[in-house]
């Protein structure tokens, strides 16, 4: 009897205990769900995005289109980030870093969020080049401007040319033009491109070879002459370019791409000894006198033109007295000299009233003589007169630019 009773009384402390320790698990249970659970966020606003970040842009958008009865809740996994307040009881994640959008990307130069730009189309201001300067740059009276390349090959003795593409400014789109290349001194034999009709922006692309030796090309000048060609196909010259073959302009064996403005041809005819091109100009700030000896036309050479040489000489003189002098190189046989030659010298402003230039065109002959051929003297008035006068004085009206004018050349007893 009393075993029975003690087992009873066993069984029922057992279930009491069994009892408390369901209670305690479902109690732990509720605890531990409470603490892990989804914290809900009531109202489906879309939350505001900071303006900085302007890549969560499909975030905004996802929320604005969620129906209102579809809570938002933040998984327990993010529970630990940083979140910043918005307004009454919605929070946002702090950018930790760039968002994923694969919808949307910003527009480079928008400053709202509402400025943006599908993947995959083309954002044109991200694939413009910078505007070359000598497509637009046009001097004032400038007739237009020529594209070539020039590439000499040693071994070959071949001059490569490449015409590429012209420019010409004030004229008509009925203009047909067509451009004939010579290599100086020869007047007789030349290359000629296709005709472009109707357009004042030709693009040529073709390429010529001249064959010339190594010895004498430093001594050729390349032309280039564009024309107009009218209905009843005869040829109206708009410009020509002169491009010396220098040695160093053709130094390495490789291809050049050079441009250079159209020039009007001297209508005027040459003097009785000839004529001189050359540009003056006046750097105040470096005190430097600069003269660039570009070209002479109709000189009357003496003897056989294939025996001698053509150079000029540029002398600073100051109250007549010399002060420096400097020469081109000799070119050879050639009563049409190109020179394209830069020589500065060192003269202070205060010597400017007194100070004048010599250019004196000599031609060599057997031995080390030379023979005059003739001159000009550019200077202020106490010096020069006429047209020398005025270069001078555009040339001090105009610091730092080059001015550039012909000159009759006369003998010494006459300047």
């Amino acid at each position: 009897m009393v075993e029975q009773v003690a087992l009873v009384i066993g069984g029922i402390a057992g279930g009491l205990l069994l009892l408390l320790l369901i209670g305690v698990s479902c109690c732990l249970w509720k605890w531990l769900c409470s603490k892990f659970t989804y914290e809900e966020l009531p109202g489906t606003t879309a939350a505001s995005i900071p303006q900085g970040d302007q890549l969560c842009q499909l975030h905004a958008r996802t929320q604005t289109s969620r129906l209102l009865g579809v809570p938002f809740v933040v998984p327990p996994s993010l529970q630990s980030q940083d979140w910043v307040p918005l307004h009454s009881r919605e929070w946002a994640q702090v950018p930790q870093g760039p968002c994923l959008a694969p919808e949307v990307l910003p527009h480079t130069t928008g400053s709202n969020l509402g400025d943006v730009r599908l993947v995959g189309t083309i954002n044109p201001e991200l694939y413009k080049f910078p505007e070359d300067d000598s497509e637009t740059d046009f001097p004032e009276g400038c007739l237009g401007r020529l594209w070539f390349s020039v590439e000499y090959q040693q071994e070959a003795e071949r001059l490569l040319v490449g015409l590429i593409k012209a420019r010409l400014q004030a004229l008509s789109e009925t203009c047909s033009p067509l451009v004939k290349l010579h290599l100086l001194p020869d007047e007789r034999r030349f290359l000629q491109s296709k005709t472009k009709c109707k357009t004042t922006n030709p693009k040529f692309d073709e390429h010529f070879i001249f064959q010339v030796s190594s010895k004498s090309i430093s001594q050729m000048v390349l032309r280039f002459s564009v024309y107009h060609v009218d209905r009843q196909r005869k040829h109206q010259l708009l410009g020509q370019v002169l491009f010396p073959l220098k040695n160093e302009t053709l130094a390495g064996d490789c291809q050049r791409i050079i441009w250079r403005d159209l020039e009007a041809e001297s209508l005027e005819p040459p003097s009785e000894f000839g004529d001189l091109q050359f540009c003056l100009s006046y750097n105040d700030c470096l005190s430097r006198l600069t003269v660039v000896v570009l070209r002479a036309k109709g000189l009357r050479l003496q003897e056989d033109r294939s025996f001698v040489s053509v150079f000029v000489k540029v002398s600073l003189m100051n109250h007549n007295k010399f002060v420096k002098c400097k020469r081109t190189s000799a070119v050879l046989g050639s009563a049409n000299p190109m020179y394209s030659e830069t020589f500065s010298f060192k003269a202070e402003p205060t010597e400017l009233d007194t100070a004048s230039l010599c250019l004196t065109v000599l031609q060599s002959t057997q031995g080390d003589k030379s023979h005059q051929l003739g001159r000009v003297v550019v200077g202020p008035y106490m010096h020069a007169r006429g047209k020398e006068l005025e270069h001078w004085n555009e040339m001090l009206s105009k610091p730092k630019e080059l001015v550039k004018r012909w000159h009759a050349l006369c003998h010494a007893s006459e300047s």
